[in-house]
């Protein structure tokens, strides 16, 4: 760290001692450590949206990708405030899910499957726009750490899914609840009725929107069994964003939250191999030393890093007038319905 960084880290440090209880700091477990060491809570998605929905702090500033900090925003009370260091730090993947897109194919799906056959599962890493499509369809959120309790519950009530943007977090999750991969249609939002024939589709019951991370298509079975050539013995675990052909050669998949906890409960001098974000391995590495800790391949995200100390500092000490996310009021609604269903099903 040098002396620039120091400073910036000291300054933060004073503004946040200043603002006390009113302020709190969210970090993603794929920032910079810096912007990690900072934060008040540290988790995944999920764990973040809870954190955001029970805070009483009056100014939230969210480190992490766009929609993210738009979750906090529709969950917060009418006292709080949030704020994004970046506003243009956002995700492909929410963007490869258009609200237009999505209207549209939930007006096809209505003329193939009937209009109350089914129920859009949207995954948190999703535009506010498109969660809110989707809530006023009564549609669910999900996360990487809930879509199988998610999905299962829709099925429990007799209805069909569509699965909105990530193509193989849905696939994988299907896959382990067990039910037919002959049941699965795939969603092309560029073609008509996604490219599928809508006698085929009526036999259907999961649509998968053709949408994905590229920090996680990075990695391939290749580097997985090349993994196990270069570390005998060594254990490896995946996020269910993965590809199904890495996922199905790891020896786990989970939410971030998920891979976190499995390198903290492995044994010690246990060589783990993780199949995630860069920044989140190399900070497991450096926290579990007894531990040998290697990333599957380097993969990052760029707009994870680009929230920098300076723009939190210029935040913080510009609360509550720069960098404060706002939605329009019928956004919020819809997606705090399909939000709040999510939080009811799984807690």
């Amino acid at each position: 760290m040098d002396l620039e960084a120091d400073k910036l880290i000291d300054d933060i440090k004073k503004i946040k001692k200043e603002l006390g209880g009113e302020l709190i700091i969210l970090t993603h477990h794929y920032q910079r450590p810096e912007i990690v060491e900072l934060g008040d809570e540290v988790g995944d998605s999920y764990l973040l949206c809870k954190k955001a929905f029970q805070s009483e702090a009056k100014y939230i500033v969210f480190c992490g990708v766009r929609f993210m900090a738009e979750s906090a925003e529709i969950l917060r009370r009418d006292s709080q405030r949030v704020f994004h260091p970046d506003p243009f730090s956002g995700c492909p993947m929410a963007d490869m899910s258009e609200s237009g897109d999505v209207i549209r194919a939930f007006n096809e799906l209505d003329d193939v499957w009937g209009k109350d056959a089914f129920v859009p599962v949207v995954y948190m890493n999703s535009s506010a726009e498109v969660k809110s499509i989707a809530g006023r369809r009564g549609g669910i959120i999900c996360t990487s750490s809930n879509a199988d309790k998610i999905i299962s519950h829709v099925f429990s009530m007799g209805k069909k899914v569509i699965f909105i943007p990530d193509e193989y977090l849905g696939f994988n999750t299907y896959k382990r609840l067990g039910r037919g991969l002959e049941n699965i249609a795939f969603w092309d939002f560029s073609l008509p009725l996604g490219g599928n024939k809508a006698d085929e589709l009526r036999k259907k019951d999961f649509v998968l929107w053709k949408g994905y991370c590229h920090v996680h298509t990075f990695f391939t079975r290749e580097h997985v069994l090349e993994a196990r050539r270069k570390f005998k013995g060594c254990r490896i675990v995946v996020h269910p964003e993965c590809k199904p052909e890495v996922v199905d050669n790891a020896d786990a998949s989970g939410s971030t939250e998920y891979i976190v906890r499995y390198v903290r409960e492995s044994p010690v001098n246990s060589t783990i191999i993780i199949g995630t974000e860069l920044n989140l391995v190399r900070r497991l590495a450096n926290i579990y030393k007894d531990r040998n800790i290697f990333e599957l391949a380097r993969s990052m995200c760029p707009n994870m890093f680009k929230i920098t100390l300076s723009k939190l500092k210029v935040t913080l000490e510009n609360i509550p007038n720069k960098n404060r996310v706002e939605l329009p009021d019928d956004i919020k609604e819809y997606s705090r319905e399909a939000l709040s269903r999510m939080l009811n099903i799984v807690g």
